[in-house]
């Protein structure tokens, strides 16, 4: 018994020796940073800031590899079936890592076991977004015009999966009101026809749209967040606009796949933090629209539990599992 035991006490020094090694050498190369949409949206703009960065903070390229399709499945099923090595990362969002797995019956994977996560980066609002000619000017005249011309009245959101998405569905079942969700591939196609007017709202967040916005070329009617946002101070909260209470605010995080040896992951947490923190990343973020956020790991995993709950619970509850 006594041999057993001191061969688990040196088996597991030996781990760690063999994990401190592995952080102490870490990163000996390329950074691959997997975003699951297209290039031009919200995640992939925090992914660009993040990445330029990361490199400087560990002295290793990183390299932003999109890999759109699947409303994000396609990239996330590809991401946890990367070497634990720390060479392979995931720019985690609401969408693609605490909805879709409640949304698609066969996700493949699940949040709580396939990731590693390093910490958080950002917060972002919702915006409810609108064509410049659209003639509500509050999210009550939104809900009074959608009520008047029922399933012929359409909203425009990023894909099946999405925060957008979720959102649009969301405002539906709280309003009552019976909109068609038009869901496009990526944010930039929903940005488009909204500036072609051929829709006349969509949910978004605000990267893509704020050149517009400041344009005047679309126009926000609320941001769907507990107090203003700073870049928009004059565009009111839902609640502000008629509808209270309405909140949707998403995160993104970074991530290693499930299995990277925790010093990596500490070393990873670290080298973000000081990414995050610095002033001038925190003003790129915020010009991106989002608010900084830095936390340990552990954090981010309660935030990902906390995250698939609430919209977890929304997709039961309007029963939107998609096949």
């Amino acid at each position: 018994m006594r041999r057993l035991l001191r061969a688990a006490v040196a088996a597991a020094v030996a781990v760690a020796l063999c994990g401190q090694g592995f952080a102490q050498e870490f990163p000996a190369h390329t950074i691959t940073l997997i975003v699951p949409y297209p290039p031009g949206g919200g995640v992939d703009a925090m992914a660009r800031v993040v990445a330029e960065k990361l490199a400087g903070a560990l002295g290793q390229q990183v390299v932003v590899d999109n890999r759109a399709g699947g409303s994000g499945l396609i990239g996330t099923r590809a991401f946890i079936k990367s070497p634990p090595d720390g060479y392979t990362l995931f720019l985690g969002h609401t969408g693609s890592v605490s909805i879709n797995p409640s949304l698609y019956t066969n996700a493949g994977f699940d949040p709580r076991k396939d990731f590693a996560p390093v910490g958080l980066i950002a917060s972002m609002p919702v915006v409810l977004l609108a064509h410049p000619s659209f003639p509500a000017k509050t999210i009550g005249e939104v809900v009074a015009i959608a009520r008047g011309a029922g399933t012929n009245f359409n909203i425009g959101t990023s894909a099946v999966g999405t925060g957008g998405y979720l959102t649009a569905e969301l405002f539906k079942s709280v309003t009552g009101i019976e909109a068609t969700i038009i869901p496009y591939k990526g944010t930039a196609q929903v940005m488009n026809d909204l500036l072609g007017n051929h829709v006349p709202i969509a949910f978004g967040v605000l990267p893509p749209a704020l050149g517009n916005l400041q344009a005047g070329t679309l126009r926000a009617i609320a941001v769907l967040a507990p107090a203003r946002f700073s870049l928009l101070p004059d565009v009111p909260t839902a609640s502000e606009s008629g509808l209270p209470g309405f909140e949707s605010v998403l995160h993104y995080g970074l991530l290693a796949p499930a299995g990277t040896p925790p010093p990596i992951v500490e070393r990873l947490n670290r080298a973000l933090r000081v990414v995050v923190d610095a002033d001038d990343v925190k003003q790129r973020i915020l010009a991106e629209g989002g608010d900084p956020l830095t936390s340990t790991p552990e954090e981010y995993a309660k935030d990902i539990d906390n995250e698939e709950t609430k919209w977890g619970t929304l997709v039961r509850k309007l029963n939107l599992k998609v096949d």
